[in-house]
């Protein structure tokens, strides 16, 4: 589904300082996996999300989306921010058709789809409510149903539970899990939790503090579906550790 050779990227701020946010990052991402994106601060794990979303350019090397180098934002892939960027003033079915709308679609034949998408989020009976008459992690859910209306075969998603209390955020993990259990669309979510990172992943991507590099890539050896027990599972702890360790060693090791 992705390939990434060799990927770097570097800025040059209003002063004309260079800052490097990437450096040979190699990683390919398979159809319907479900690949999560972990380390410090500012490794540049949502630029990285950013250039295989083909919203800037990388300055080295290329990503290429199902065999076509990314050049440009593509239809077929789904964008969700931390934030759920709702537009106040639509509705929520509204604001999920929204995204068909800017690909300059016909809106009718997706308003069933979309009844079905906030139906499978547990939306149903919210189609007319407004996002300010909506809890946190309902208006990230109208997100998420927004950036899946179009049939994106690619969702990438930037830290988009981040925001949440954490009983609502472990309730949006299950969630999304269960959503991508149903229509195996391909994922690459950015989170600063490991445990979050575990829970969700096929594979975990552990980056180096800037410029990203990637540290390892790490298999999760772990049933599906998934539930918060698995956190008890030696496994689990066996993964939380491996991949704090590599975080907080803060240095590149042999993949």
């Amino acid at each position: 589904m992705i390939r990434l050779d060799h990927v770097g990227k570097t800025y040059r701020t209003r002063r004309g300082d260079q800052v490097h946010a990437l450096e040979d990052i190699d990683l390919e991402v398979g159809d319907a996996e479900f690949v999560t994106l972990v380390g410090a601060s500012g490794c540049g794990k949502s630029t990285l999300l950013k250039v295989v979303a083909g919203l800037t350019p990388p300055t080295r090397g290329s990503v290429r989306l199902r065999d076509a180098v990314v050049r440009e934002p593509c239809p077929d892939v789904g964008f969700v921010f931390q934030q759920p960027v709702l537009l106040p003033w639509r509705s929520v079915l509204d604001n999920v058709l929204f995204s068909v709308e800017m690909l300059g679609l016909d809106v009718k034949p997706y308003r069933k789809p979309a009844g079905d998408l906030l139906d499978l989020t547990g939306l149903a009976g919210f189609e007319t409510k407004y996002p300010r008459e909506l809890s946190g992690g309902m208006q990230q859910r109208v997100a998420i149903c927004r950036a899946l209306l179009p049939g994106p075969s690619l969702l990438l998603m930037d830290e988009p539970f981040g925001a949440l209390d954490a009983m609502t955020r472990e309730e949006m993990s299950l969630e999304l899990l269960r959503i991508w259990d149903e229509r195996r669309t391909t994922i690459l979510f950015v989170t600063h939790s490991i445990p979050e990172a575990i829970l969700l992943a096929d594979r975990v991507v552990v980056m180096t503090p800037r410029p990203g590099r990637i540290a390892r890539v790490l298999a999760v050896d772990l049933p599906r579906p998934r539930t918060m027990e698995l956190e008890f599972d030696p496994r689990f702890k066996a993964a939380s550790d491996a991949v704090r360790s590599l975080i907080f060693a803060g240095r590149a090791t042999t993949r």
